[in-house]
């Protein structure tokens, strides 16, 4: 998807660039399938049974209920795409550049194309993804719901996504990332690209739930104008071989506000090098970003956080709290804090810690066992509020949190 010989040149030329963070990955010893090599379906219900299963454990509903459009890829096929809401246009990125010779002034602004390896394979090859835009002066309740889902063993998925919320427009989208049960080892690489115009506000629930063998790396920009709100929610609570993600924010826009809140479970030997970034240079820009997380096992999980105040009167406040269960296991956060304007306010708060032997005590006094009122205290530490929903979808959300806890 690349319109241009200098964005050609430049990934061409990042091919081999190493991320800056995370580990480096052979993407050669992944399987790179081809688009439409699976069939289309009307709706999620034609799915069989056993991905129903898979697809409902990240918040994907088969049957739509609750839901404005749905948009579903599997390995590289964007398999099944519809939309009930007239607010919003919902396709794959092959056909909305073909619908929308404008949309090509989007492409690669938010992300650079040659920022490392991974956005330059997207970029190089036919990668899949979707192209979501609420029109203006429009609210939406119903969230989108989208779901990148890996059928195939060895595959490397590869994903695009442009979203676009015009002015004065409310965006949902919840989006659940799985693999088949079946599937043990693949790769996905995931591309996203947010834009939102005056007035406009998105919110961005994302589950993971991967094999333990599988490699994810997505790259996220998000570029805010004036009197804009764009809120991430990020929930992994299974087992992954390595995910490295830092998704930045930038807030250009005067009164612009971005908020990140992720709850990490660091299970088995996973390496979760997660983060956010968010640079402010709209005067009265704001970001929070708030991170839960617990270690495993053997679990190693990176935090990480970098605000940067470029403006007068902006604000920032970071914030990592977590929980280490095992010896084998740990927690590194990372927070910076930059300044460079005279009238602005930066914060941050990290602790790193265990849980609290009274609590455990207090609990089975009464009537708990130790593992049950150790499950219940890390269940509760995970659980936080998750702010700035319109009551439906924080229900939602809700429900899909205690999905992902259950059995912790």
């Amino acid at each position: 998807m690349l319109q241009t010989d200098a964005l050609k040149k430049r990934a061409l030329k990042a091919r081999e660039k190493k991320a800056a963070l995370g580990e480096d990955i052979e993407l050669e010893e992944f399987e790179k399938e081809e688009p439409g090599e699976h069939e289309e379906l009307e709706t999620l219900e034609e799915l069989p049974e056993k991905y129903k299963k898979d697809v409902l454990n990240v918040g994907v509903e088969p049957t739509g209920t609750g839901r404005s459009g749905t948009f579903l890829q599997i390995d590289q096929s964007g398999v099944c795409t519809n939309c009930q809401s007239e607010s919003i246009e919902l396709m794959n990125m092959k056909d909305a550049l073909k619908k929308h010779d404008w949309l090509n002034d989007y492409m690669w602004k938010a992300v650079a194309v040659d920022t490392d390896k991974y956005t330059a394979e997207t970029a190089l090859r036919e990668s899949g993804g979707y192209f979501i835009r609420s029109l203006p002066n429009s609210k939406e309740i119903f969230p989108i719901q989208a779901c990148m889902f890996i059928g195939g063993a060895d595959v490397a998925q590869t994903v695009h996504n442009i979203i676009i919320a015009d002015e004065n427009s409310e965006l949902h989208i919840i989006t659940g990332c799985t693999t088949g049960s079946d599937i043990q080892r693949a790769l996905h690489v995931g591309v996203s690209e947010f834009y939102l115009k005056k007035g406009a506000k998105i919110t961005f629930t994302m589950v993971h739930n991967w094999a333990e063998q599988v490699e994810v790396r997505p790259r996220t920009g998000v570029i805010l104008g004036d009197d804009t709100t764009y809120i991430s929610n990020y929930i992994l609570t299974s087992p992954v071989r390595t995910i490295q993600t830092y998704p930045t924010a930038y807030c250009q826009g005067e009164n612009s506000r971005a908020v990140f809140q992720s709850i990490l479970s660091g299970k088995k030997d996973s390496v979760l090098d997660t983060g956010s970034r968010t640079i402010l240079t709209g005067r009265n820009s704001s970001t929070e970003m708030v991170t839960r997380a617990v270690s495993n096992d053997e679990s190693q999980i990176y935090t990480r956080g970098h605000l940067s105040g470029q403006s007068q009167e902006v604000k920032g406040h970071l914030e990592c709290m977590g929980l280490v269960l095992s010896d084998d296991s740990m927690i590194y956060s990372v927070p910076e804090l930059e300044g460079s304007a005279t009238n602005l306010e930066l914060s941050h708060e990290a602790a790193v810690g265990k849980i609290a032997e009274e609590e455990v005590q207090y609990l089975m006094s009464r009537g708990l066992t130790e593992d049950e009122a150790a499950s219940m205290i890390v269940r509760g530490f995970l659980s936080m509020d998750i702010t700035g929903l319109p009551p439906e979808l924080a229900a939602e959300t809700k429900k899909m949190l205690d999905l992902s806890l259950q059995g912790m």
